[in-house]
């Protein structure tokens, strides 16, 4: 799928995106959900289903972070409260132990809630506000968003698919 340029593509890609992902992640077993036996975001490291779905789970909700610091008038920290861009793999780590605890439904919803969330954000905008002008730095606002969202699920479904084929389920 292209990069999305306008409020009504974004959309398309993050529902889109997010149904294919929902499928799959579907398929994957509760019993194994926690199992720490695929590729990890940082070389070297294992992580399991669970960790992957609590990466994009916090991602999503720090994006709808951003948006509300914004909107209160407070610039947010960029990636995330106490972490520069140079430390993205802390901020995984971050994510799956503020999940840990979550049951893998539990996550699953969390992660629809988080996707809804985002879809609610950018219904809210309109084109000139997502793509007319830098909202990070030289990122628009819908640029932020998708690279922390749609680009995102679709590189979580490959590593689920293929996680899923490697266990043979």
């Amino acid at each position: 799928m292209a990069v999305p340029r306008t409020k009504d593509e974004l959309l398309v890609a993050i529902a889109d995106n997010y149904a294919k992902l929902s499928i799959d992640l579907g398929r994957v077993p509760a019993s194994r959900a926690r199992e720490a036996s695929m590729p990890g975001h940082v070389a070297g490291t294992v992580m399991s289903p669970a960790d992957l779905v609590s990466y994009l789970v916090g991602w999503n909700e720090q994006v709808l972070e951003w948006f509300t610091e914004r909107q209160r008038g407070v610039e947010p920290d960029f990636p995330a409260r106490g972490l520069g861009w140079n430390q993205l793999g802390e901020l995984a780590q971050r994510f799956y132990a503020d999940h840990g605890e979550l049951t893998w439904p539990q996550l699953l919803d969390r992660l629809a809630r988080a996707e809804q969330g985002l879809i609610e954000l950018v219904s809210a905008h309109d084109d000139t506000e997502l793509y007319g002008r830098p909202w990070y730095r030289t990122h628009t606002a819908g640029r932020m968003i998708q690279f922390n969202s749609s680009s995102p699920y679709t590189n979580a479904r490959r590593r689920i698919r293929a996680w899923l084929c490697d266990q043979g389920l």
